[in-house]
Formats: C-alpha cells, sequence, structure tokens
C-alpha cells in the first residue's frame, strides 16, 4: 500500500499537502486486499453492520463488510446536493480536517435497536467522523463497537478512545 500512495502538491494556493490514495483502488491486489485486511483487524469486535461516510466510505465500508460476511449502511453529509428523501439519524461532526463543519446521518431504517455497528473508512484525523457516526448509531439504539480505518493519522489517544484500529498510521507514509 505504501508504493501505491503518494502525496501531491495541489499548487501555490495551498499550505499542505494532499494524500493521492487513488493507486489503491487501480491496483486489483491492493484492491482485493483492502476487505479482508481491515476484516481480520476487527473480527473480534463481531459486528452485525458497517457503517461508512460518504465518499471514499462507500467504496471501503462494502469491501469490509463482504469480508465479515454483514450488511452495509451507508452515511450521509447534512449538505449534500440532494438529500435523502428518507427519515435520518444525525450526528455532528464538530471539525473535520478541514476544519469545517457538517453532520454526518443514517436513514432511521438502516439500523436496528440493539445491533452491533462497525465503522469503517479510509483516512480518520481528528476522529470526528467517526464521532459524528457513533452519535446517530447510538441513537438509533444500535452499539458502535469500534471503527476500522486504512489510515489512522491522528494521535494515539484518539485511536484508543474511538476504538479504531487501521493497516497504516500517518506517519507510515512519511
Amino acid at each position: 500500500m505504501r508504493r501505491q500512495f503518494r502525496w501531491t502538491n495541489p499548487g501555490p494556493h495551498s499550505a499542505h499537502l494532499v494524500s493521492d490514495r487513488s493507486g489503491w483502488w487501480r491496483d486489483p491486489a491492493v484492491l482485493g486486499g483492502i476487505g479482508p485486511a481491515l476484516a481480520a483487524l476487527v473480527a473480534d469486535a463481531a459486528p452485525d453492520v458497517v457503517v461508512s461516510p460518504e465518499v471514499t466510505g462507500f467504496l471501503v465500508g462494502p469491501l469490509v463488510a463482504t469480508a465479515l460476511g454483514v450488511g452495509f449502511v451507508e452515511a450521509y453529509r447534512a449538505d449534500r446536493r440532494h438529500p435523502v428523501a428518507e427519515p435520518m439519524a444525525w450526528g455532528a461532526v464538530a471539525s473535520d480536517h478541514r476544519g469545517e463543519t457538517t453532520r454526518l446521518g443514517i436513514r432511521r431504517a438502516g439500523l436496528d435497536a440493539g445491533i452491533r455497528v462497525l465503522v469503517v473508512d479510509d483516512w480518520l484525523t481528528t476522529g470526528a467522523a467517526v464521532r459524528a457516526l457513533y452519535a446517530a448509531v447510538s441513537a438509533l439504539g444500535a452499539q458502535p463497537v469500534g471503527a476500522a480505518v486504512i489510515v489512522a493519522d491522528c494521535p494515539g489517544e484518539v485511536a484508543a478512545q474511538l476504538r479504531v484500529r487501521s493497516l497504516l498510521t500517518g506517519a507510515d507514509l512519511g
């Protein structure tokens, strides 16, 4: 995965480099291994379903759900151009990796009370999205059992508090 990853410079208007994970999606061996690798990290959590936020979570989440033999439920941003036309449970994202505030929501019909939910995403920086999804899951009476991410680029105490397991850390990618 390290060979398929690179940092890119978006130009003079940016003060930081941007992660380019597209190599992971282009390489069939890496893509085929992501779901089973993340599933192996969290199999002991025994989730009933995987929940992931849009956009790249919609790619990674189903890979992990398939590897675990469970279902997948998508989580949407409140600020999307075309809102989901169903009742939703929402969790606030206090400040994401861009410093923006938003909300993440799950269809109320998507989760039943009492089920065990694993949050899956590709990258975790602040933990804000995971916290928001834990809140939305809990509002529906379901139980968040942890999170699995490809890269945890956050302080260790954040990963521990949120029960995050990852394949890589930000330090692994330079």
